[in-house]
């Protein structure tokens, strides 16, 4: 498990000023580099030790038949694993005839810094071999922002005494990608999924080109080469199967450096032949050559500068969560920033983990972050759900259903879950996919989404509400036989987040209809369609206990007997320790569920309702998902928990700087990253957006004595900075803009900032959880 002693808690870095072999995987993920299209796992530029190589394109994967035992109509047939593409992170030096190796001579320093304002990862190695020979190595590695194909590294050598040295800067496809886990949240092992198909080599440049076996995509993976060092560098370039290899050879005296930037560049297509995949490796790797690397480094700092003036979180009274939530404020913008129509998947591109596949995390909890702080990429990750329309529809007809049903789990748009109670059932994923698009056209009014992607995709999706429920004999609404949030209950009737955010999913699509009436005209959408989404909505069922005073998770959750908290020791996660049949039938809740529709769905709920609500969950919810922590921050402090939200939020931000989950290994959380920052804004600033006006309802915790937070909404920059005692709401950028602060209208200007006081809240007992499952105090500094 990682400590965060590892790290220094600097302002804006990430330090590492000591190597730890037994946790290489876990920092190879923290120390990841990506822009959303192309990701670099944090891997020494030795390439071995590793814990797991890693260099991933979005959306690109190989196919598997999915196993079953006893098959079913309408299972998925074919399951999507993204694999690990051409690595040209290589970079490996001899020194005499040893190879660098951290693992043998003497290392004096090993640092690594990922640089958040910078958008780099340094690392300064000081080694000395077997043989005496000592060398100083400085790397400098980045995947740029504004190249969207592109990744550079400048890798450079200096000796204490006359040495002959060697730099190998390669590219190789088909690493061994490590082994298979009994785990499910690992990836499936594949062997050498890559076909060649062309290598090229020619004076400092290289070129590799694969095709998948079973999926049938085709990449290229090119490298060029800036050099300098001493009169007697010399170089060669050779290619041979799966490897292309440019050897720089030089005697260096002390005083004298050898230096390398290698500049790479990758394209990938499931539909252009070869010599187009090719062409646009070589394109774009011509045009960051011609760009250089001074300049690329430019680029990036100017990239960040504007994102940070957005959306940077700025804390007092703990460094430690600073760091954490500008750790995680950067991969979320990395997951996404330039994925451009492909998908934003749950590890983003810094891991195997899930197989790489993308769930209901970005739509309910990347894209809110991503809205907010970088609309664009928001748009562009629903205009990849838009672009799998047709797909969605086909599994809705599969299904017997109309309008669409969106995967559970998939790479390109198909559904990759073998299990459907789990994947197939969970049919709020269509309402998460609706709930993310009528967010960002409130934050944005972006019109023309709006009219067009967003129009459709609201439409299909309630439609698929539509057919799926049905109306009793009293009128009622009903969702019946379906999975919500918590994977630890299933096939369940009126759970009700998923009610009420499809509730919400039907009122938003025939608004939508309504407002571009030709365009829906074109969808095929009626009048008498929008009545009926209409009536159901204000016909929906949402289960009441009336003897607990509660809402019960779905119809029959309260009804259902308690489990054994004291016989389960510590044997969690328990899908690792118990079967699915016990769990289903059992009050426990692997994660928030009916507390996260008091969170998106918190228009709905009377305050007395929400404490019941909260405590009575708080109390079988083991968080065995790393979704959990955030959502439970959020409404600890909306219900006046501020101590207990202050550790869920520690614990959402902390997730995999300290691998709270024992799987970092395999990738970043980058849901639980955006939870960090759901919970600073959302649960300490009380940031909702339910009624199209934002509200505020600011309070902080005891540790914190300044809480500082960005939102862009329609163009304009608010800016909301709280103390213990009053916010104070300013615009950057616009001339005016209406909020709500705990419930009072406020009007803020241009220049004319408005400092309103917080009132007090009082809250009762805070409510307990399951043995053992507490969130751990957050350490307070």
């Amino acid at each position: 498990m990682i400590k965060q002693e590892q790290f220094e808690s600097e302002p804006w870095a990430l330090r590492e000023r000591e190597l730890r072999i037994d946790q290489l995987a876990q920092s190879e993920s923290v120390f990841a580099l990506s822009n959303g299209n192309l990701g670099l796992r944090g891997n020494l530029d030795e390439g071995e030790p590793s814990g797991l190589p890693g260099t991933y394109l979005a959306g690109f994967y190989e196919s598997r038949r999915l196993p079953y035992a006893e098959a079913g109509y309408g299972y998925p047939e074919a399951g999507q694993t993204v694999i690990n593409v051409t690595n040209g992170k290589l970079l490996r030096l001899l020194v005499g005839d040893e190879l660098l190796d951290v693992e043998y001579g003497r290392l004096h320093k090993h640092e690594r810094t990922l640089d958040l304002r910078a958008g780099v990862l340094e690392r300064r190695v000081d080694w000395e071999s077997p043989a005496g020979k000592r060398v100083k190595v400085s790397s400098t590695r980045l995947v740029s922002f504004t190249h969207r194909a592109v990744a550079a590294i400048r890798y450079e050598v200096e000796v204490d005494r006359p040495a002959r040295i060697a730099i190998q800067s390669e590219l190789v496809a088909n690493e061994d990608s490590g082994t298979a886990s009994d785990d499910p949240r690992t990836a499936a092992a594949l062997t050498k999924p890559l076909v060649a198909q062309e290598g090229v080599a020619v004076g400092l440049r290289g070129l590799l080109s694969h095709q998948t076996r079973g999926s049938g995509l085709l990449m290229s993976a090119a490298m060029d080469h800036v050099i300098s060092g001493p009169a007697n560098l010399t170089s060669t370039i050779e290619q041979l199967g799966d490897v292309a290899r440019l050897t720089l050879t030089a005697n260096v005296q002390p005083g004298e450096r050898v230096s390398i930037v290698k500049l790479l560049a990758y394209s990938w297509s499931s539909r252009r032949g070869l010599p187009s995949v090719h062409a646009q490796a070589i394109g774009s790797l011509a045009e960051a050559m011609h760009t250089g690397w001074d300049t690329l480094l430019a680029e990036q700092r100017a990239y960040l500068d504007e994102f940070w003036d957005r959306a940077d979180v700025e804390i007092d009274g703990d460094p430690d969560r600073q760091l954490a939530v500008r750790f995680a404020l950067f991969h979320v913008l990395q997951a996404g920033a330039r994925a451009e129509g492909r998908a934003v998947a749950a590890k983003g591109l810094t891991g195997t983990g899930y197989d790489g596949h993308a769930f209901w995390d970005t739509e309910s909890f990347v894209l809110p972050v991503l809205t907010y702080t970088a609309p664009n990429a928001a748009r562009d990750a629903l205009t990849w759900r838009h672009a799998t329309l047709s797909v969605a529809r086909d599994r809705a007809r599969q299904l017997g259903l109309r309008g669409a049903a969106f995967p559970w789990r998939t790479i390109a748009g198909e559904e990759c879950s073998a299990y459907w109670p789990a994947g197939t059932a969970a049919f709020h994923i269509n309402a998460d996919i609706g709930h993310a698009v009528g967010h960002y056209l409130r934050a944005t009014g972006d019109e023309r989404f709006r009219r067009e992607e967003g129009l459709e995709l609201l439409i299909e999706t309630a439609r698929l509400f539509a057919s799926l429920g049905h109306h009793d004999a009293e009128g009622g609404f009903h969702i019946d036989g379906v999975t919500g949030p918590d994977e630890y209950s299933a096939l369940a009737d009126d759970n009700v987040y998923t009610n009420l955010m499809a509730q919400q999913n039907l009122r938003d699509a025939a608004y939508a209809a309504e407002h571009a009436p030709a365009k829906a005209r074109r969808l095929g959408a009626t009048s008498e369609e929008l009545a009926a989404w209409r009536q159901a909505a204000d016909r929906m069922a949402v289960p009441y206990d009336e003897r607990l005073q509660v809402h019960p998770q779905d119809a029959d959750f309260t009804r259902h007997a308690p489990w054994d908290f004291a016989a389960t020791g510590d044997r969690y996660p328990l899908l690792l320790h118990f079967p699915y049949f016990d769990l289903y039938r059992k009050q426990v809740v692997k994660q928030a569920d009916l507390v996260l529709a008091l969170y998106l769905r918190g228009d709905a709920f009377t305050p007395e309702e929400k404490a019941r609500d909260f405590a009575y969950y708080e109390a079988i919810t083991v968080r065995d998902s790393s979704l959990s922590a955030c959502t439970q921050a959020v409404i600890a402090a909306e219900t006046g928990h501020l101590e207990l939200a202050y550790d869920y939020f520690a614990e959402a931000a902390d997730m995999d700087l300290e691998d709270l989950e024992q799987n970092t290994r395999d990738g970043l959380h980058i849901a639980s990253l955006a939870g960090a920052w759901i919970a600073a804004v959302a649960g300490f600033g009380g940031l909702r957006d339910h009624d199209d006006t934002l509200s505020f309802s600011p309070r902080l915790p005891t540790p914190l004595t300044r809480l500082s937070l960005g939102i862009g909404y329609r163009g304009q920059l608010l800016r909301v900075e709280i103390t213990t005692k009053e916010a104070r709401y300013s615009l950057r950028h616009g001339p005016k803009l209406e909020v709500l602060h705990h419930g009072q209208p406020i009007t803020v200007t241009s220049g004319k900032p408005a400092s309103v006081a917080i009132p007090e809240i009082s809250a009762g007992d805070p409510p307990r959880q399951p043995p053992g499952r507490a969130p751990r105090p957050a350490r307070r500094k």
